[in-house]
């Protein structure tokens, strides 16, 4: 089943509206996507909404002519169908679980209130089997984000739920293609494995052994040996078709576990990080650019050439040969071009030019925090975890805040084992204020999700502006759920939600 859509307003059930399909990379026209409705009384301008209906589903997917699996996918898709809005609407999403298993949709970087956020045990149960959800926010902040489970998001997001949520600016620059990328891998020894099964009110693991569950928590990355974009390996998808004069913007979003490095040999902008724009984007020519795991970048580019080319994984690993994507020139020239020099990578503490931010190192903070990320054995020995100040969720010491604080934050990755960590922030955006006790030297850069390297400390801010109770936790979710979480937690806030012990609720 795909995303369900209607229309209600006569106007829209007869113009055609020009999408792009998160799956296969092609342009598609949707005259019956939308339904709208106006709610408001009396001389109030009343408020758009914007209503989709969202099934979770397992249905079987290819990754290619040699590797079928049993996906968990949002609309029956790998990614689940894009979701796109303009800035100012009121989204209205109805989710329909129709997995075995309980699950949500979490929207990573978009700042919903918190009784939104869909995460289990902290801001509603998990959906059982059969039921149906609604979320509804306003999508205030243009920019490009993706949607996901937070229920057991290390297995089932590994299954493939996750879709791709793009808001589009009011009014902005105007686009000839406009593609969205999902980069994400896959372990061909695991694909058909089944991961739960749901039973009364409580969850089990299905098939797992004790070593099964062992081998999960001190996950080996190179048993990932597929990689995809957009759910596809390189000889199953579509190129990314151009005309000569366009102007083309390429949504890259990273669904996986790992660091991809894609190489995009050509001139081109790094326009927005985490959907938020960077100052004068400078030009970069044919760099990598490093996208870690739940980060986004846009870039943009003219179709000036006549060249085909390739945009590609340069990492040493075998499966990186697969993530790759033509981009092809219609009525062009039918060879695609080389690139084998090596080339550098675009430098995130110089992305753009420079201008005042919310914030400067110099700013007088009302919060300040220390993020201390490490590995250890647990105290059991049998298995590795990941702390934040050396204590593992749900032990972790929470970050407390007052509405309207200004809040610092100093990330350290300690880990013994050279992880890397992307963290990610719930609820707000965050700036990065310096590196390795370096300030930033071009644009402000402000994201949700930023990725601190082994040996690597940042420091962050941002404004206690969504009262609530919040995760900050790391997006390889392999360490997430065996403990790298802790919770920003509003001081005088009280939570509508409350657990109602219908079901196992599991945030990681």
């Amino acid at each position: 089943m795909v995303i369900l859509l209607k229309i209600l307003l006569a106007a829209l059930a007869s113009a055609g509206i020009l999408v792009l399909s998160a799956c296969g990379q092609q342009e598609i026209k949707v005259d019956k996507n939308v339904q709208e409705n106006k709610v408001g009384s009396g001389n109030s301008q009343p408020a758009e909404i914007k209503e989709f209906d969202v099934t979770a589903e397992e249905v079987k997917w290819e990754l290619n002519s040699e590797h079928q699996i049993m996906a968990y996918t949002y609309g029956g898709t790998v990614p689940g169908e894009e979701i796109r809005v303009k800035e100012g609407k009121t989204v209205k999403i109805n989710f329909t679980n129709n997995l075995k298993v309980p699950t949500t949709i979490h929207w990573h970087g978009v700042p919903v209130p918190n009784e939104q956020d869909g995460i289990p045990g902290v801001t509603q149960d998990a959906v059982l089997p059969g039921e149906t959800y609604t979320y509804q926010f306003t999508a205030e902040n243009p920019g490009t984000y993706w949607y996901h489970t937070h229920q057991n998001g290390a297995e089932m997001i590994d299954k493939g739920l996750y879709g791709t949520f793009i808001i589009e600016p009011e009014q902005g620059n105007p686009i000839d293609k406009d593609y969205t990328l999902v980069l994400d891998e896959w372990e061909s020894s695991k694909l058909n494995r089944e991961i739960t099964s749901y039973h009364g009110d409580s969850m089990a693991h299905g098939g797992h052994s004790s070593d099964q569950e062992q081998g999960m928590m001190e996950h080996n990355m190179d048993s990932y040996d597929i990689y995809t974009i957009n759910g596809k390996t390189y000889d199953s998808t579509s190129p990314l078709k151009v005309k000569k004069g366009d102007k083309v913007k390429l949504r890259f979003v990273n669904a996986g576990y790992i660091v991809h490095k894609m190489h995009i040999p050509i001139e081109y902008k790094v326009t927005h990080v985490d959907g938020q724009e960077v100052n004068a984007p400078k030009d970069e020519d044919g760099s990598i650019l490093e996208i870690a795991p739940g980060e986004r970048f846009d870039i943009e580019f003219s179709a000036d050439g006549e060249d085909n080319f390739t945009i590609d994984n340069h990492v040493s690993r075998k499966a990186a040969k697969d993530m790759r994507i033509d981009v092809v020139y219609v009525d062009g020239k039918t060879e695609t071009q080389s690139h084998t020099e090596e080339s550098k990578e675009v430098d995130l503490t110089n992305l753009g030019e420079y201008t005042e931010g919310p914030f400067s190192l110099e700013d007088s903070f009302d919060t300040e925090y220390e993020m201390d990320l490490g590995a250890a054995m647990s105290d059991e020995g049998m298995k590795m975890v990941w702390t934040i100040n050396n204590e593992v969720y749900p032990d972790t010491k929470p970050f407390e805040v007052k509405k309207g604080e200004k809040v610092k934050v100093r990330l350290v990755n300690n880990s013994m084992d050279d992880s890397v960590h992307p963290m990610h922030l719930h609820g707000h955006f965050f700036q990065v204020l310096s590196k390795d006790g370096k300030p930033l030297k071009g644009s402000p850069i402000i994201k949700d999700t930023l990725n601190v390297k082994p040996g690597e400390t940042y420091e962050v801010a941002f404004l206690a502006d969504n009262p609530g109770n919040w995760l900050f936790h790391c997006h390889d979710l392999h360490h997430a759920s065996n403990g790298m979480v802790t919770a920003i937690k509003y001081k005088g806030f009280e939570p509508s939600y409350k657990d109602t012990g219908k079901v196992e609720n599991q945030p990681e």
